[in-house]
């Protein structure tokens, strides 16, 4: 096992999207899915501080899976009546918006590999984007769609034991984050762990 607290304070974060805490969580959760079929996916990867950091951890155990990321790069999408939270206002369509060159300069500068990266909205994204094979999944999409939306994708490609972290799950700001997944869960029968602000989901 590698020492995971370590790894973030010796490399640092790139932004202020996700916390130590919240990091050391998600992958602590990669890290139990060493070794087991199937691929690991991020949906919205903003400037790469997740996704930076799920690549040191496949090559720390030298796993070799394919790791795909996506977003639009073009900052937030429009929110449904699902997303409204009067503590929420700041999030607001393109706010967050960081070119795909910005994540690919951070990866160049970590000198760490870059992940298979599919640019576009995750609604405009069909099947054949998706790998046949799912393990680990991270979404980080923020809002009802965004969320519901990747579930819809990637639920008939999940391994048995497949695990699945949505970011904002506890987070007042952007309910629709939780909604999205309470209604996924509940469709299938599964429950939802909650760490700090993240939603857990293991399948059986």
């Amino acid at each position: 096992m590698i020492d995971i607290p370590t790894l973030i304070r010796q490399n640092g974060l790139v932004s202020d999207q996700v916390d130590a805490d919240e990091l050391t969580t998600v992958l602590l959760e990669l890290e139990q899915t060493h070794g087991k079929e199937g691929a690991v996916v991020e949906f919205g990867c903003y400037v790469g501080t997740t996704s930076l950091y799920i690549r040191r951890v496949l090559n720390a155990y030298s796993d070799a899976r394919e790791f795909h990321v996506y977003d639009s790069f073009e900052g937030l999408p429009e929110k449904s009546t699902e997303d409204l939270s009067p503590v929420g206002e700041q999030f607001k369509a393109g706010e967050l918006s960081v070119s795909r060159k910005q994540f690919e300069s951070e990866f160049k500068k970590a000198r760490l590999q870059l992940p298979v990266i599919h640019k576009g909205w995750f609604s405009d994204l069909t099947p054949a984007n998706i790998p046949d094979r799912i393990r680990f999944a991270f979404l980080d999409g923020d809002f009802y769609d965004s969320v519901k939306t990747p579930l819809k994708l990637i639920e008939s490609v999940l391994t048995p034991g497949a695990t699945i972290i949505v970011d904002d799950y506890a987070n007042e700001a952007l309910p629709g984050a939780a909604r999205a997944t309470d209604e996924w869960c509940r469709a299938k029968g599964l429950t939802v762990r909650v760490v700090h602000s993240l939603g857990v989901i293991h399948l059986p």
